[in-house]
C-alpha cells in the first residue's frame, strides 16, 4: 500500500472516531462530545447534541434511535441551550453529570442528587425505556434519573405524579415552539386533592381534565376502554400518587406527548409506513375545554345544532339573557325553592357523563351506591354522588358539596352521575319520564305485544335446536378433554433429574371452583390480557396458586385452537417450562389452568433498582441455564419441534 495514503489514513482515523463515537456508559474516563452518541444496548434509544427543526441552537437530548422520523423524547439543558458545536456531557470529581460549553467553569446543566455519596465514583448509562441513569459505582444505587424529570413526553415504563415521601412531581411541559424546547404554556400533572386525576393546565389554569380514575381508564378519555397496546398502573396510597402505562407487545413503540398547541397526544409508530400514527388526541371538542359552560351545567357535543350547554337537574341559567345568546360561561344556579332539605328529596340520574372535577369531592372506597344514596341523601350539603370505580363490580363512592364544575356527556361510554333535587324537582323529572299519553302507551303496548308474540313463535324453534347443538358439541368437547386418548402420543419426557413424567390427562375444573379461586374474576386479580382474552391470578381451597388463561368470546380463537393449545402444552412437559394444571370447559367459557410463576417476569427484576440486587452472578447463572435447558428440550429434545 501506498506509504503517503497509509499516513493519510492515520491522519483521518481520529477525525472519523470523533464524528462516529457511540458509547454505551458514560464514566469519568470519557465524556460525549457535539457528534458523539450514547446508545442503549439495545440500540434503541440514543443521546446525543440536535438543534431543533430550523434552530441553530444546540441541546442534549434523548431520541429514537432506529425511528427514521428523529423524535426527541427528553432535553435536558431545554432553558440554556449552547450556542456552535463546543459542549461537552460528562461526569465531574463529584461524580455529577454535567454539560459544558467550551471552558466555561460554570456548567450549563447539571444532574445532582443530594442523596449522593461524595468521592465515590459513577457512572451513567441510557436504557432501552429511554430513562438515562446515573449510578453510584459503589453501591450500585440509581442516583438520578431523567424519568424523573420529564419533559414534554411520556414513555412506557415512566411515572406521572408525585412522590409524596420525597416530594418529587413528575410532570409534563409542552416546549414553547417547535425550534424552541423550552417550557411552554402547558403542563399536564396529577392533581392528588380531592379524588386524585389529571390536568391539563395552561399558564396555570385548568385548561381539560381527564377525569378520575375508574378502575381501568381515566373517566374523560373514553378511548381507554378500547385499548389494545398497554395496560395502564394507577397507584393511589399515602406514599405515592402516580399513573405509569405499559406496553403489552413490546415490539410496539408508543409515547403520548404535549405539544406547544395545547393537545395531550398519544402516537405509535407504523414501521412500514414510516410514520407515527395518532391514537387518541384531547382536547377535541368545545365541551372538553374545562368549565366551557360553568358550574352547576352538562356540556353536550352532541346536541345536534342546538346549544351544547343545559343546566344540571334543579338549577337554571345564572344569566339567562347570556345563555340566550349561547354563552354558557356564568353557568347555572339552584332553582329557587321554599325550602331545602325538609324530606322528599331524591336524586336525578344524568347519564354517560364526565363526572364533575372531583378536586373537592369526599371519597369513601369502602362505600356501595346504595351507602353513597343513603349518606349524601343524609347530608344537606351534598349535591351529587357517582361511583368511584366502575367496571366488574362497581365500588367507592365519590361526593360533592358545592358546585358541580366541568361535567360533559359522551356518547358511549361515561358514567352516571345522581345530582339532588328538592320534592318539586323530582316529580318534575318523574312526569316526564311517564309523560306519554295513555293512547301512545297502549298503541306501543299493542305493537309490543304483537312483534313479541311473532318473535317468540319465530326464535322459539331456533333456539331449541341451538341448545341441543351447543349440548352436543360441549358434551362432544369434554368428552374429548377427559378421554385417555385424546392426549394419546404424548411423549414420555425426562426431566433434568432423569425422572420420567410419563403420559398423563389434564384434569378438568368447575367453573364455580374457578370462579372462587379468581374472586369471581376480579379486577385486581387480573395479570395481563392479549389477543386470546384475560389472564388471572387465583388462590385454590388447597393455597395452591394459578394463573387462570381465560379465552374472551369475542378472541379469533375456537373450539379447535382451544383443544390444540392444551393438547401443546399438556405434551410439552419439562421442568423449566410453565405447567398446564388443567381446564375449564363450560357453559360458554373456556379456560386453561396453569401454575402460577410468583416472580413474574425477569425483566421485573433486571430493570428494578431494588430487586435488581437479589440476583447475584450463582443466581443469574442458574436462571440463564434454566433458560437453555428449556429451549434445548423445545428445539430438539422434544417429539414436538417449536420455532421461535
Amino acid at each position: 500500500m501506498n506509504t503517503e495514503r497509509v499516513f493519510g489514513y492515520a491522519l483521518l482515523l481520529p477525525l472519523l472516531l470523533q464524528v462516529s463515537t457511540c458509547l454505551d456508559i458514560l464514566n469519568q474516563n470519557n465524556n460525549i462530545k457535539d457528534g458523539d452518541l450514547l446508545v442503549s444496548s439495545g440500540k434503541t434509544f440514543a443521546l446525543g447534541f440536535f438543534s431543533p427543526g430550523n434552530s441553530s441552537l444546540r441541546y442534549v437530548g434523548i431520541w429514537y434511535y432506529q425511528v427514521s422520523e428523529k423524535t426527541v423524547v427528553w432535553v435536558a439543558n431545554r432553558e440554556r441551550p449552547i450556542s456552535g458545536t463546543s459542549g461537552a456531557l460528562s461526569i465531574d470529581s463529584d461524580g455529577n453529570l454535567v454539560l459544558h460549553e467550551k471552558n466555561g467553569s460554570f456548567p450549563v446543566w447539571s444532574a445532582k442528587d443530594s442523596s449522593a455519596l461524595s468521592n465515590y465514583s459513577t457512572t451513567a448509562r441510557l436504557m432501552d425505556s429511554g430513562n438515562l441513569v446515573l449510578v453510584q459505582d459503589f453501591s450500585k444505587r440509581v442516583i438520578w434519573q431523567s424519568f424523573d424529570y420529564p419533559t414534554d413526553t411520556l414513555l412506557p415504563f415512566m411515572k406521572l405524579g408525585l412522590d409524596l415521601k420525597t416530594g418529587l412531581n413528575r410532570f409534563l411541559t409542552s416546549w414553547k415552539s417547535p425550534e424552541d424546547p423550552a417550557p411552554g404554556n402547558y403542563s399536564y400533572r396529577i392533581d392528588p386533592t380531592g379524588y386524585a386525576q389529571l390536568f391539563l393546565y395552561k399558564d396555570g389554569d385548568p385548561y381539560w381534565r381527564s377525569g378520575s380514575w375508574t378502575g381501568d381508564r381515566w373517566s374523560g378519555i373514553p378511548e381507554m376502554t378500547r385499548h389494545f397496546i398497554f395496560n395502564v398502573s394507577f397507584v393511589n396510597n399515602p406514599d405515592e400518587v402516580s399513573v405509569m402505562y405499559v406496553i403489552i407487545n413490546a415490539s410496539i413503540i408508543s409515547r403520548m406527548v404535549v405539544n406547544e398547541l395545547g393537545l395531550v397526544q398519544r402516537f405509535t409508530w407504523h414501521a412500514r409506513q414510516q410514520r407515527w400514527i395518532g391514537f387518541w388526541s384531547d382536547p377535541m371538542d368545545q365541551c372538553d375545554y374545562y368549565g366551557k359552560c360553568g358550574p352547576n351545567s352538562n356540556c353536550n357535543p352532541y346536541n345536534e345544532g342546538r346549544f351544547e350547554c343545559t343546566c344540571l337537574p334543579g338549577f337554571v341559567p345564572k344569566s339567562p339573557g347570556d345563555w340566550d345568546l349561547r354563552d354558557g360561561s356564568a353557568g347555572c344556579v339552584t332553582r329557587p325553592r321554599a325550602s331545602s332539605c325538609q324530606g322528599g328529596e331524591g336524586f336525578v340520574k344524568v347519564a354517560l357523563v364526565k363526572v364533575p372535577d372531583t378536586s373537592k369531592a369526599h371519597a369513601n372506597m369502602s362505600f356501595s351506591l346504595n351507602d353513597c344514596e343513603k349518606e349524601c341523601l343524609g347530608n344537606c350539603s351534598c349535591t351529587a354522588y357517582a361511583s368511584a370505580q366502575e367496571g366488574l363490580g362497581s365500588f367507592g363512592c365519590l361526593m360533592w358539596h358545592g358546585d358541580l364544575v366541568d361535567t360533559r356527556t359522551f356518547a358511549d361510554s361515561g358514567q352516571d352521575l345522581y345530582v339532588r333535587v328538592d320534592a318539586i324537582e323530582l316529580a318534575r323529572y318523574r312526569s316526564k319520564t311517564s309523560s306519554l299519553s295513555e293512547r301512545a302507551r297502549i298503541a306501543i303496548i299493542s305493537v309490543s305485544v304483537l312483534t313479541a308474540l311473532l318473535l317468540t313463535s319465530s326464535f322459539s324453534y331456533c333456539l331449541v335446536i341451538k341448545k341441543r347443538n351447543d349440548r352436543r358439541s360441549q358434551n362432544l368437547l369434554m368428552s374429548e378433554m377427559t378421554n385417555s386418548t385424546y392426549f394419546e402420543g404424548s411423549p414420555s419426557v425426562k426431566d433434568c433429574d432423569d425422572e420420567p413424567r410419563g403420559n398423563r390427562d389434564v384434569p378438568l375444573f368447575d367453573l364455580s371452583t374457578i370462579a372462587s379461586a379468581t374472586n369471581n374474576f376480579s379486577f385486581l386479580n387480573k395479570l395481563g390480557q392479549g389477543g386470546f382474552g384475560s389472564v388471572y391470578k387465583g388462590v385454590m381451597d388447597n393455597g395452591t396458586e394459578i394463573a387462570v388463561k381465560r379465552l374472551s368470546q369475542h378472541s379469533g380463537q375456537g373450539v379447535e385452537e382451544f383443544k390444540n393449545e392444551v393438547r401443546l402444552i399438556a405434551k410439552l412437559q419439562h421442568r423449566n417450562l410453565v405447567r398446564i394444571l388443567g381446564c375449564c370447559v363450560e357453559e360458554d367459557e373456556k379456560m386453561v389452568i396453569y401454575e402460577y410463576l410468583p416472580n413474574k417476569s425477569l425483566d421485573a427484576f433486571l430493570f428494578d433498582k431494588a430487586k435488581r440486587s437479589l440476583l447475584d452472578w450463582r443466581k443469574r447463572f442458574e436462571i440463564a441455564s434454566g433458560v437453555a435447558r428449556g429451549l434445548l428440550y423445545l428445539h430438539q429434545d422434544s417429539r414436538l419441534r417449536i420455532i421461535h
